[in-house]
Formats: C-alpha cells, sequence, structure tokens
C-alpha cells in the first residue's frame, strides 16, 4: 500500500516508522529540515503544503491508497483532506483536537447530497483515549481492559503482588477460572506467551482473555478486586477530563475534578451534574490533602503537560490513592512514567495509532487491542472454508500465537485443544506484533 502522510509531527512520525516496513510511505511537511529523520527509514519526503493540488502530484497522490492528515492544525488537516479526496478519490484519515470539527465532518459524511466531497474517519484522539480510561477505571486495579464481542469477552491485565497465592506456582496448577486463558506475561521488559509449565513470578503482569463473568470471578479470587471503584479524582478539566466524568455519572461513580483555569471551572459546573468542581492546582500539595484526594480509589492525571502529569501523579501516590493513571502526550515518556511507580500510563497517540493501523488493515482482519505498548496485538479473524471443522489443536501456528475467544453468532465460546472451529466463526487471537503478518498469513491459506 502507497501512503501519504501530511505532517512530520510525533504521530506523523509514528505513523511513519510503524508502517514503513511493510508499505510505500511518503511524508509531506513545510519543513524541509524534517527530511533528514526520514531518510534513515527509506521514507520519501515532499517539502509544500498538502492543500496544495501541485505538493499532492509531487507526492503522487494519483497513484497512492490513502492519504493520512495530521498536523498541529485541524483546519489546515481538514481542507487537505477533502482537496485529496476531490482530486483523487483516495482514501482520507484526518486528525483533529477539538470535538466540534470531528463532529461536524462526520455529519457532513453522512448527506449524500455532498457526493464524493467527504473524509473518511475523523480521528479525535482525546475521545478515544477517554474511552480507553474509562475502561480501565471501571475493572478495579486492572493495568489493562479490553472488552471483545459486545461485552461478553474481555480482555484485562493484572500485576502479580508479593503476597500473592500464585507466586512461585506454574500456570496449570493455579487453577483459574473455567472460562479463562492466559494469553501473556510480561516479566519486566520482556513480554511472551506463557504454557502450562511457565512460573508466575512476583510483580509479573498476566493478560487474560475469557468470558466477562469468569474474569469478574478471577479478579475476586486470585486479585482481592471485589471492590467497586467507587470514587475518582481527575486532575485537568480539559476535553478528556469533562468527557470522562460525565462518563462516570452515567456510572454512578463519585468524582472530582481539579481545575486550574477559573472559567473553565465554571463551564464544568454547567455541563457536569454530581461532579465536584475544584478551582485550583493539582501540584499543590495542601489543596491535595484539604480535598481528601488520598482517600479516593483512583486518581487520574489528564492535563496537556507531560511533566506537570508525572507530578500530580507522585503526589497523589505519596497521599495514599491506591491507582494512579496518567495521561502521557510523548510516547516514549510511557516507560519512564511507569518505572518511578506510576500504575498506568496511556497516551492518545497510542489509542489514535491503533485507529489508523485497524482502519488501514485487510478488511477481514481487524486489530480489536494493542497491549503493552504495541508488543502484541489482538487479531478478529473470520474463520474461512479452509479450516472449517478443524481442531484448536490441529492449528500449527508457524508463530507464537493463541487463540483467546471463539465468537460463534451470539455466543462466545473460550476454547480448549479439542474445540472445533466452523465457517463463521470469529477467531479472537493473541500473538507478538512482529508474528501478526505470519499468523494472518497462516489463516489465510492454512
Amino acid at each position: 500500500m502507497k501512503i501519504i502522510i501530511y505532517g512530520a509531527t510525533e504521530i506523523g512520525c509514528l505513523l511513519a516508522t510503524e508502517f514503513f516496513e511493510d508499505h510505500d510511505i511518503t511524508v509531506i511537511d513545510k519543513e524541509s529540515n524534517r527530511s533528514e529523520e526520514f531518510d534513515k527509514l527509506d521514507i520519501s519526503f515532499v517539502q509544500g503544503n498538502a492543500s496544495d493540488v501541485k505538493t499532492l502530484k509531487n507526492a503522487d497522490i494519483f497513484n497512492s491508497d490513502a492519504f493520512i492528515a495530521c498536523t498541529e492544525l485541524d483546519e489546515a488537516n481538514i481542507v487537505a483532506c477533502l482537496t485529496a479526496k476531490k482530486i483523487s478519490g483516495i482514501k482520507t484519515i484526518c486528525f483533529v483536537s477539538k470535538e466540534e470539527y470531528r463532529n461536524t465532518m462526520e455529519q457532513d459524511k453522512s448527506n449524500s447530497y455532498l457526493g464524493d466531497f467527504f473524509i473518511d474517519n475523523i480521528i479525535w484522539p482525546e475521545a478515544l483515549l477517554t474511552q480507553e480510561l474509562f475502561r480501565i477505571v471501571t475493572v478495579a486495579h486492572a493495568l489493562d481492559v479490553e472488552n471483545f464481542a459486545d461485552g461478553k469477552a474481555r480482555l484485562l491485565e493484572y500485576k502479580v503482588k508479593p503476597s500473592s497465592k500464585i507466586v512461585g506456582k506454574i500456570v496449570k496448577d493455579c487453577g483459574f477460572t473455567r472460562d479463562t486463558i492466559m494469553v501473556g506475561i510480561k516479566r519486566k521488559d520482556l513480554l511472551f506467551i506463557p504454557n502450562g509449565l511457565t512460573e508466575i513470578n512476583e510483580d509479573d503482569k498476566l493478560i487474560f482473555m475469557g468470558t466477562s463473568r469468569s474474569l469478574d470471578i478471577l479478579a475476586g479470587t486470585f486479585f482481592h478486586e471485589k471492590d467497586q471503584v467507587k470514587s475518582v479524582a481527575i486532575i485537568g478539566g480539559g476535553s478528556v477530563g469533562l468527557m470522562l466524568a460525565k462518563s462516570l455519572e452515567e456510572m454512578k461513580i463519585k468524582a472530582k475534578i481539579i481545575e486550574k483555569n477559573y472559567n473553565r471551572c465554571e463551564y464544568l459546573s454547567q455541563e457536569l451534574n454530581s461532579t465536584i468542581v475544584i478551582n485550583g492546582d493539582g501540584t499543590n500539595l495542601k489543596l491535595l490533602g484539604e480535598e481528601e484526594i488520598g482517600e479516593c480509589d483512583v486518581a487520574i492525571s489528564v492535563t496537556n503537560n507531560d511533566e506537570r502529569n508525572l507530578l500530580c501523579s507522585l503526589l497523589v501516590k505519596q497521599l495514599g490513592v491506591k491507582r494512579v493513571i496518567t495521561r502521557v502526550s510523548k510516547v516514549l515518556n510511557i516507560p519512564l512514567f511507569e518505572r518511578v511507580g506510576i500504575d498506568i500510563a496511556v497516551s492518545p497517540k497510542t489509542s489514535a495509532l491503533n485507529e489508523v493501523r485497524n482502519d488501514l488493515d485487510e478488511a477481514d482482519v481487524d486489530i480489536l487491542a494493542t497491549v503493552e505498548q504495541g508488543q502484541a496485538e489482538v487479531l478478529e479473524i473470520p474463520v474461512k472454508d479452509e479450516i472449517n471443522e478443524k481442531l484448536i489443536k490441529d492449528l500449527k501456528f508457524p508463530a507464537p500465537a493463541i487463540i483467546g475467544v471463539v465468537q460463534r453468532r451470539n455466543h462466545v465460546i473460550i476454547p480448549k485443544g479439542d474445540t472445533q472451529i466452523q465457517t463463521g466463526d470469529i477467531l479472537i487471537i493473541f500473538t507478538m506484533a512482529e508474528s501478526v503478518p505470519i499468523i494472518k498469513e497462516y489463516l489465510s491459506c492454512a
């Protein structure tokens, strides 16, 4: 596939480095000095404005398959995508930072009178981040949460505490709940797929897939997480903070927002019903103490400044908050944040990258989720006639992978070796990122 990326921003560079090995990438940017970093990766560079037809022609727009606009200016992204769509009919993906632009452009797409003058996919990273934060918050102490098959199946990730009764045991002797499969273990910096003889160590991050009910039982039995999240503190009242607070209100979860800007606090008070809005600085330890932030089950710092988020998170951690989640703008900072004690660090750019990858992938293979900053992926692949009626144990994957869920019409099956798959089933597969192409090819011709 030939892809044009407009904007050598951080997300543009992430997209380029993600796709260049398997696709032909051209980057457009106004600054000529951006070209050096792409030359090392065999990525073409065109200097100019992608709203200019001449620049698009120089980037070979007529022979390209997808156009992604991700500059820091929403208006530039929208105009560039509409221009590219008008002159070539190319698939367009547009990044925006404001909700009103996303709503307007998605509404325009549904109007038939526009003909082919529309944008295929509008990505607002903050909305994707909010969805991810909400999933994590509503499952007590989970490091990651992904829902599959309309919520009937899930992926959950938990960290093993030193006092856990499963430390030192091998997987097959742990007695995990019936409809549950351990699909991955993150041990220090290594992520791998375990087998029945793998021993569990303290501080391991265990990744499970299974039915929602079985995972609820698993959490209560092994990770002492029967308590529901009842109170959440949000530091930062921007778009993410507001959307998250609204979602928490729907779940009847008590929430507080600390926001430094007084005018923004007034707006938040008008938009929210039961959330307590506090005008103050989230780095003020005295304020955090007075507002009893340390008594909250979860604290989330979602300002647009990494350094401020880190400081706020360390302060609430010191006050005794059980779980601290931090927004990270720079993806490279995620390991650093986790290394200094932040429980979960998430980035809107990572969420957006996953959305683009899924949008550009093959029509019959969906990437449902990425795990541990892209080290592993969860794929959704429909069963073809070539493997109809095969048993799970007879599928000899050429690379490490595990089928965590079989979706059969309105039912989900947590498979065993003797589970027979049928045409029309959907396989939900956990595998390492580097193994994805191998698994796809195998299942397409098995």
